[in-house]
């Protein structure tokens, strides 16, 4: 059972959302899916050195009150995962094709959700600015990798075009938000949806697996 799952690391609903799908699987024990996290943006556009945040902010929402609200209702959600959103922390928007880049080199060893994990929490609960690559070096350390070789891939190109391939594929799927999960490259289920949502998706592929 594989699901492609499209996220953001500068996404708090995506955080929000993983949390919720770990707790769907801790429901189902029969379920061993096959779980790879795609590459989205939610900003194509940012600058490789990213942009202050306070700049980011008036851009995208204007007043600091729509803002707040917006920011409220994703606190609140976060609480209930366990998950303590920081935002007063984070001083940079990033863009986050390198720690696209790092998501890949992490699931070639077979430790994706250990580097994503890192990830989120480093920005939404320390303010790390994800685009940096010294932070990202840091981060995959922390998350227990050799440092060293992470240094190398980084301030070179692997997986760069691996990762615009999979900007490309979600656009042309339709996916204009994220999380958005895959199954099977064919059941969609977009949103950070409670548990309870992804219960018909686990039957409809168990139904479909062949008999052993």
């Amino acid at each position: 059972m594989r699901f492609d799952i499209f996220s953001d690391v500068v996404c708090p609903w995506c955080y929000i959302g993983k949390r919720r799908f770990g707790r769907a699987l801790d429901q189902r024990p029969d379920i061993q899916p096959d779980i790879a996290w795609r590459a989205f943006q939610l900003n194509p556009d940012m600058p490789r050195d990213g942009m202050d945040r306070a700049e980011y902010m008036a851009m995208k929402f204007g007043s600091g009150r729509k803002a707040d609200e917006i920011y409220r209702r994703v606190t609140e959600a976060g609480v209930a995962e366990g998950i303590d959103f920081r935002f007063d922390k984070i001083r940079r928007t990033p863009n986050t094709t390198d720690a696209h880049r790092l998501l890949l080199y992490a699931q070639g060893a077979k430790r994706q959700e250990e580097m994503l994990n890192r990830l989120f929490e480093g920005y939404f609960t320390e303010g790390a600015d994800i685009g940096d690559t010294e932070t990202l070096i840091a981060l995959a350390g922390e998350a227990g990798f050799e440092t060293n070789p992470v240094r190398h891939f980084l301030t070179g190109e692997q997986c760069r075009e691996q990762v615009m391939e999979d900007l490309s594929l979600a656009y042309k799927m339709g996916i204009t938000g994220v999380p958005c999960f895959i199954l099977e490259g064919r059941y969609a289920l977009p949103g950070a949806h409670e548990p309870e949502a992804f219960q018909p998706m686990f039957d409809l592929a168990k139904q479909e697996q062949p008999a052993s």
